[in-house]
């Protein structure tokens, strides 16, 4: 009766169970392609400094991640300090929070005193993670009580710059603090006391029109773009296309703006014998 009765299901031997299917799990930003040489590698051929193999390109730093690399004795100033948001800019809040998240700065930029190679320096480092390193009213603040504290203890002051300009979020606030800056940049060299930038990947805009060129000695990483308007705009307004290497770091140091190329291997060291050299 029940002898050609078809099951519902089909059993198999437990060894001859199909295989499960895995999903393949290939982890992100396994291979970087360099933004300058376009080449590809695997992301350990950049090692511990985050530099291209090839061209000697530095790749995109955190702010906290570049100090880790410069020193491990520091002590940050100022990370109470919080913007007003003057223009009650919508969205701007979630924006800062965001930022604060990814970068654990309270804006764009890190300050405090640090010692390289055992010299004591006033050292701010901004981070382009943080809204593109953008000139806020904090930004513009923490940079000038740095050059104030400097003042103050008679340190020398070092500056990685890394920006996109004034934060537009902060409308004419954000412009007023090159000029801010540029004051105290002012007073710290009428004080005898020596200041370098340390230009990278990206310097542009009102930053660049400041304070990231107002140094005793002007440095940069390799291949960083630096500049004031885009290329783009600059194209289109003259109606002529730019040479390749416009903007770039060697590009200015060919002319006469920036001193000295330096690799990031070599920064530490050369930090210390410019500035004991000033001292």
């Amino acid at each position: 009766m029940y002898l050609f009765k078809k099951n519902s299901y089909v059993e198999t031997h437990p060894r001859r169970q199909p295989e499960k299917q895995f999903k393949q799990q290939v982890p992100d930003n396994m291979f970087i392609q360099c933004p300058y040489c376009k080449r590809g590698f695997y992301y350990r051929n950049f090692g511990t400094l985050r530099v291209c193999p090839d061209c000697g390109y530095g790749l995109r730093l955190k702010a906290t991640e570049r100090l880790n690399l410069l020193t491990a004795d520091y002590t940050p100033w100022d990370e109470d300090l919080q913007t007003t948001d003057p223009l009650d800019f919508p969205g701007y809040p979630e924006k800062l929070r965001k930022a604060q998240a990814a970068t654990k700065l309270n804006d764009s930029i890190w300050t405090g005193i640090a010692r390289i190679r055992g010299l004591e320096i006033a050292l701010g480092i901004m981070d382009s993670n943080f809204i593109m390193g953008s000139l806020g009213t904090v930004t513009g603040e923490k940079i000038t009580r740095l050059f104030e504290r400097a003042i103050e203890q008679k340190l020398p002051v070092v500056l990685f710059t890394a920006s996109g300009g004034a934060r537009m979020q902060e409308g004419m606030p954000a412009l007023m603090q090159m000029a801010k800056i540029s004051q105290a940049v002012a007073r710290h060299s009428e004080a005898g006391l020596f200041y370098m930038p340390i230009l990278t990947d990206p310097t542009t805009g009102g930053v660049t029109a400041s304070f990231a060129m107002q140094g005793d000695i002007i440095a940069a990483e390799p291949h960083t773009l630096v500049g004031f308007a885009g290329r783009r705009v600059i194209e289109q307004t003259i109606n002529k296309a730019l040479p390749e290497d416009f903007q770039s770091g060697e590009q200015l140091q060919k002319n006469g703006f920036v001193d000295k190329i330096v690799p990031r291997s070599e920064l530490s060291d050369f930090i210390a014998q410019v500035v004991s050299l000033n001292q």
